[in-house]
């Protein structure tokens, strides 16, 4: 009989295998084994493998969500348009504090890249009406505030920014080269990207 805690148990396991391996080259075997679960216990659980993969994703991103969230409520409290570096913090913020420089920090940062780069069409498929809301908010608010940009580009901005902190955090865990300096991990890495991707969300318009 499972335990309470084996759904955590596959949760964890299946992070870390999806965010090494990626999700075609992880099986429910290597999942089960890894959590010391049976292999009928992803079904019993979860259903399927893509929904476990659904699963994992929202359990990382739902606390960058509600933050980022949070944080444009608070924003638009105070004023129907906020600026393009109030916006990028309170966009980009959450995602440093919900990868840390530790163990789950690297976590998260390895699966967010697995997310954002996986061929695998289960490695994106799982964003829901939460996601979609918050993402098109911010995108409403930074259009505002972004006039000349056209919508793709402006999206690929976007995108942007999730792709370089997730790198950045994902770079702090490894080991450097030889000869390579230790990428920054505390509050000045979080003041250097702010600074960086308000810029690079601020730059003049490269037309289609």
């Amino acid at each position: 009989m499972a335990t309470p805690d084996t759904r955590a148990q596959i949760l964890d396991a299946a992070e870390h295998l999806f965010a090494e391996h990626g999700y075609r080259g992880t099986s429910v075997r290597a999942i089960t084994q890894r959590a010391g679960a049976n292999l009928a216990a992803v079904g019993y659980h979860f259903g399927s493998k893509s929904e476990l993969m659904a699963a994992v994703a929202r359990r990382v991103v739902e606390p960058i969500t509600a933050a980022q969230c949070a944080g444009l409520d608070t924003l638009l409290a105070r004023t129907p348009d906020p600026s393009v570096s109030e916006l990028v913090e309170a966009f980009a913020g959450p995602l440093f504090d919900e990868m840390p420089a530790d163990d789950g920090g690297a976590r998260t940062s390895r699966l967010i890249v697995t997310i954002l780069s996986d061929p695998a069409e289960e490695a994106r498929s799982w964003t829901g009406p939460a996601e979609d809301s918050v993402r098109e908010r911010y995108f409403a608010a930074f259009a505002r505030a972004l006039p000349g940009l056209s919508p793709e580009e402006l999206r690929f901005r976007m995108r942007g920014i999730f792709a370089v902190t997730a790198v950045d955090r994902l770079q702090v865990h490894q080991q450097p080269s030889p000869g390579c300096e230790s990428p920054v991990a505390g509050d000045a890495a979080r003041r250097w990207a702010l600074t960086f991707l308000t810029a690079a969300m601020s730059a003049p318009p490269n037309g289609t």
